[in-house]
């Protein structure tokens, strides 16, 4: 099959969890034989074309800017059609995948060009993040979010949360989602580091560094990990909080750190580039995912991975990625208290932690490896095709 994939994130432009998966799933599909042309964006410092590991990469220059997001989305849709429009004189493609409501204008207009099915893939939802819709930017996005659904012929979520939130906003039949869980690559944080040089960098010799990595974003809950902190002091005093991303909300966060008396207990790095933030995850003592809204959490999986134990909120589909008290531990959203019992139950239990980590990883190769996810796809795809 020829499949083109068009998403606004590629690596080396990783902004949140869909790069990661567009790339995982775009070569496990290449893998398997099928051609896979992923349409995205210019980013610096990488060529217009390349082939990586037999994916074909094809990069929109965007030739006109603005300040305001959604007029630039709806400018750099206009370039990825131009770009898809001249590749479909040389190739026609089988399948049209779309990646979230970035893509949809583009996405949408192709399916109309070459006549071919669009699949839709829902990252996350516009109500879910903002948890509601506020202003009219945010109620644009929902529409476009409607929009794509509207003319896609199937929709992939990644948990059944998200499949009967997908279902219930945008009344859309059940029948038309189909749940195909995230993935993640083992072989990435199969890696040598020198644990001690690492943590250097970040915690004393004597402490223990409590993770967390993501966007700091009002939808991650990183604001209950900070109240959490004098906490978790009480019975850990050698804990200490590495945050790691940015975020509009990252002021804020520091404000919060400051005020609760502990700011020497909790470093916000920014960001880091991805083998440093692989490190610091195979480093870490303990991955906490305080997420209030979390459609799949691919951080969970990559913590598992790291072989790091991982504490999360019983949320979305953190709840269904994570075996309480098996492959981690869940705790309720929004709680400081919770997140505090979770993050002592793994640093004051060593040898629970090991049995976390342990099973996390059995659990990894067995439902939660790019092979199975890219069967899935495939079986959809040959569905669709076949009427």
């Amino acid at each position: 099959m020829k499949v083109f994939m068009l998403t606004w994130e590629f690596p080396p432009r990783i902004v949140g969890g869909v790069s990661r998966h567009c790339f995982g799933l775009a070569q496990a599909l290449a893998q398997r034989g099928h051609e896979i042309y992923v349409i995205t964006l210019e980013f610096p410092g990488t060529p217009a074309y390349e082939d990586m590991d037999g994916v074909k990469v094809y990069r929109a220059a965007i030739e006109l800017g603005h300040p305001n997001f959604l007029t630039w989305v709806l400018l750099f849709n206009h370039f990825m059609e131009k770009l898809a429009a001249q590749l479909c004189r040389k190739v026609k493609p089988d399948i049209i995948h779309a990646h979230d409501w970035l893509v949809s204008p583009s996405a949408i207009s192709l399916k109309q060009y070459v006549n071919a099915p669009l699949i839709l893939t829902v990252h996350s939802t516009e109500v879910g993040r903002a948890q509601g819709l506020h202003g009219p930017d945010s109620f644009t996005i929902d529409g476009f979010e409607w929009w794509a659904t509207y003319e896609a012929l199937r929709v992939i979520v990644t948990s059944e949360a998200m499949k009967n939130e997908v279902s219930s906003h945008f009344k859309l039949q059940r029948d038309k989602i189909e749940t195909i869980p995230n993935a993640v690559d083992l072989k990435r944080f199969e890696i040598s580091v020198d644990r001690q040089r690492v943590r250097r960098k970040y915690v004393a010799p004597y402490e223990k560094m409590v993770l967390f990595t993501g966007r700091l974003t009002p939808q991650k809950g990183v604001e209950y990990l900070i109240h959490a902190v004098p906490l978790i002091l009480q019975r850990n005093p050698e804990a200490k909080i590495v945050i790691v991303g940015e975020g509009w909300l990252r002021d804020g966060l520091e404000n919060l750190s400051r005020s609760i008396g502990h700011r020497d207990k909790v470093l916000f790095t920014g960001f880091l580039p991805e083998r440093d933030l692989e490190e610091i995850m195979v480093s870490a003592d303990v991955l906490v995912v305080p997420s209030i809204y979390e459609p799949f959490g691919i951080v969970a999986l990559e913590g598992m991975a790291a072989g790091v134990p991982v504490v999360a909120s019983r949320t979305g589909g953190l709840a269904e990625v994570i075996n309480h008290s098996q492959t981690g531990i869940l705790v309720y959203p929004r709680k400081p208290e919770s997140i505090t019992w979770g993050v002592n139950q793994v640093l004051s239990n060593p040898n629970y932690a090991q049995q976390l980590i342990k099973n996390a990883k059995d659990e990894l190769r067995k439902n939660f490896s790019w092979n199975a996810v890219a069967e899935k796809t495939i079986k959809l795809y040959e569905e669709v095709l076949k009427g």
